[in-house]
């Protein structure tokens, strides 16, 4: 691991008047060694419905997509008591980060996803949808640096802010006040926010997740679908909510290669071993 690096310069994050004695948004780098030709990134987002950030979530994952031929990092982004658009500047100010600063790390700056678990994984539709337009100036060259993903990785993410089919508690922490909100119930229900310019995406889900309903997955891949983008949905018999890397399942356990396999497909550069 390459060390923290803060996102924000000053220890000011976008929209705040925050001290130093707040939390600070930073990324977490694992990069392979002795590459030559700049390869493809993967940004992991944890979940944790935008409470706090799972750790089964975090570096395990960056490293398996090392091994799996990409560069890879952790934002560890702002959650509650922050609400939004806070988290979400904080993933979007990773992207431009990472992209300003791809040569350095030997990364193409065309080809930079964001992978995110159950609310993470909300964060990380939002990179691809709403997230396009939160302001996120910190008044520093990375202003001028598309935050744009090339790709989604959602793995049983929050999708919908419909009652009975989201998760609940990530769309209170995530709106605070706002979570009744009819406006901001719209803006957060990402299946009606997939334009033409959203990236491709990668989904997988289990049937019988109780926490976040496979519904989610559904409908972000039927919407991406409608709009004639390319998404690849996976939704596995078995499993609880928060199955993470899934080492110890025969089926789960296979979503690392496929989403590897994926971004491939789409063109990302990887390593092979």
């Amino acid at each position: 691991m390459e060390g923290a690096i803060p996102l924000w310069p000053d220890r000011k994050c976008a929209g705040t008047g925050k001290t130093e004695d707040d939390f600070q948004p930073y990324l977490k780098l694992t990069l392979l060694k002795g590459v030559t030709a700049p390869l493809g990134a993967v940004i992991v987002l944890p979940g944790g419905a935008y409470t706090n950030r799972a750790s089964h979530e975090d570096m395990c994952v960056a490293e398996k997509f090392n091994e799996l031929g990409f560069q890879a990092a952790v934002a560890e982004y702002r959650v509650a008591p922050y609400r939004y658009p806070a988290p979400q500047q904080d993933a979007m100010r990773a992207v431009a980060m990472i992209r300003a600063r791809a040569k350095e790390w030997h990364i193409d700056p065309a080809h930079i996803a964001v992978l995110g678990f159950s609310a993470g994984g909300h964060l990380a539709a939002c990179c691809g949808t709403i997230a396009l337009d939160v302001d996120r100036s910190a008044g520093d060259e990375i202003d001028a640096v598309s935050a744009r993903p090339d790709a989604l990785i959602l793995c049983y993410p929050v999708i919908t802010s419909e009652p009975g089919i989201t998760h609940q508690g990530s769309i209170n922490q995530l709106g605070g006040d706002r979570a009744s909100d009819q406006n901001f119930l719209a803006l957060t229900a990402l299946e009606n926010q997939v334009r033409a310019e959203t990236p491709p995406a990668f989904l997988f889900h289990t049937a019988t997740d109780q926490a976040v309903n496979v519904e989610n997955s559904v409908r972000f891949a039927r919407a991406m679908w409608k709009c004639g983008r390319r998404a690849e949905l996976h939704v596995f018999p078995e499993g609880p909510h928060g199955v993470g890397m899934a080492a110890d399942r025969l089926d789960v356990g296979i979503w690392p290669e496929l989403a590897a396999n994926f971004l491939e497909e789409i063109g990302f550069p990887r390593k092979k071993h």
